[in-house]
């Protein structure tokens, strides 16, 4: 078995074994389309978040004469059916099994955004069946995941209405804007038509990406391609990830935004199919449906069985504090900590959200209702404005928060209710930007 064969039979293995609890319920494909000869090889097109398999209708007439053009849209996108993913890992298991489905052993890809962090997935795990690849308007991480989260708690609290006029200027360029009324249009009601719990999840998965220590082991052909003055993944960005991927090649559009292929549709197709034309022939992958199995091994006397790690609540408690409170109050609250109460809050961090948030007996939704209520019978209105945070991101809508505080005027008192409701009013308006997501 060759080297390249090994690893990617370790790859699957792990990228199997690499999903939680939810990613393992039955999921339905994905929609797609083909264009293009049928005997063609198959080139991959992946969209942006909040945007459908239309983003790229201009390329089409130059890719689908040399290549059998697969488009897909995300869950909740373009009419799709909405079953929202989680991560980008379970975004790319959906699209494999369309491939499979359709007998694809290898194949061309090329994203843009969201569609870009499955393609970098897709090589990390899957090297034997990606030809070659193409990154357009891509990172290693996305932003930062309080970026994103804060995002989903938006769209959560308002609906898409107010993302989806907000959309076109962070896509395009203030030119572009400005002499392409109808294709402004255009992309606010595409947003306006996603599925708003899939677009969240989405959120959800792009705060989740992060390949900045793994990205120097794509080994597929790759092609980065970058705005000049795209404002959401910056050509700052794409040097980052040519200078990670071995021979990788960077190309940047003059005077274009972060939807570069709607933008610019002409010099994004031809660096495309340059690209695609040229790489296709240096990497023809065997196909691995399956990992092989190992060989047998033969049995030998058993060693002292060590006795089992436990969990590192301590860890868990850092991850779930981050992603609940946002990075900001976790870095303050220990500077805070530098000079005097360090051992608190390294005992808070493991036992209340390590150890007592981190348990399967309650979802964290429920989690969060207790935990206000106390707080506003405890008139701890610190611990409510931070808690309120983390309700929001654990999927509470502002409703739900205030007829909870609504709720324990009954039993802790008017005073205390609102108290807590002016606490938890100022995150909210924080969080939601006002109602302005």
């Amino acid at each position: 078995m060759s080297e390249t064969t090994d690893q990617a039979a370790t790859t699957y293995d792990a990228f199997n074994d690499g999903f939680d609890e939810r990613d393992d319920l039955l999921q339905p494909p994905l929609q797609y389309r083909f264009d293009g000869p049928d005997d063609a090889p198959v080139l991959v097109l992946g969209p942006a978040l909040g945007a459908t398999w239309h983003m790229w209708d201009r390329q089409l007439p130059q890719l689908s004469d040399e290549w059998r053009v697969l488009r897909y849209e995300l869950p909740g996108h373009g009419g799709a059916p909405a079953d929202p993913a989680y991560s980008v890992d379970d975004l790319a298991r959906r699209l494999l099994a369309v491939l499979d489905d359709e007998g694809i052993d290898s194949f061309g890809y090329a994203g843009c955004g969201l569609g870009a962090a499955i393609g970098a997935r897709l090589a990390l795990l899957r090297p034997d069946r990606v030809a070659a690849l193409a990154l357009v308007s891509a990172a290693a991480r996305y932003g930062t995941a309080d970026t994103w989260r804060q995002r989903g708690v938006g769209v959560r609290a308002n609906g898409l209405d107010r993302t989806a006029h907000s959309t076109p200027e962070r896509w395009f360029t203030e030119a572009f804007l400005a002499t392409q009324p109808a294709i402004t249009a255009w992309a606010v009601q595409m947003v306006r038509s996603t599925d708003a719990a899939c677009y969240v999840a989405a959120c959800e998965a792009l705060a989740a990406f992060d390949i900045r220590d793994t990205v120097g082991s794509i080994s597929v052909p790759t092609l980065v391609v970058a705005g000049a003055d795209d404002t959401e993944t910056p050509p700052a960005d794409a040097r980052l990830l040519v200078a990670g991927i071995p021979d990788a090649r960077l190309a940047v559009v003059p005077a274009t935004g972060h939807l570069a292929p709607v933008e610019e549709p002409t010099a994004v197709g031809d660096l495309l199919a340059h690209h695609f034309r040229t790489a296709w022939s240096d990497h023809a992958p065997a196909a691995l449906p399956f990992a092989p199995a190992p060989p047998p091994v033969a049995p030998r006397a058993a060693a002292p069985a060590a006795p089992p790690a436990g969990p590192d609540h301590y860890a868990e408690g850092v991850r779930l504090r981050r992603e609940l409170t946002g990075d900001a109050e976790v870095a303050a609250a220990l500077a805070r900590a530098e000079d005097f109460g360090a051992d608190f809050e390294a005992l808070a961090t493991r036992y209340a959200w390590g150890e007592v948030w981190g348990r399967p007996g309650l979802d964290r939704r429920t989690r969060s209702f207790v935990t206000l209520a106390a707080l506003t019978a405890l008139g701890q209105l610190t611990e409510v404005a931070e808690h309120t945070r983390a309700a929001l991101r654990n999927g509470l809508t502002p409703a739900e928060i205030e007829e909870t505080l609504l709720h324990t005027a009954v039993y802790c008192g008017l005073p205390a209710a609102r108290a807590a409701i002016d606490a938890a009013r100022t995150v909210i308006r924080q969080e939601t930007g006002g109602g302005t997501p």
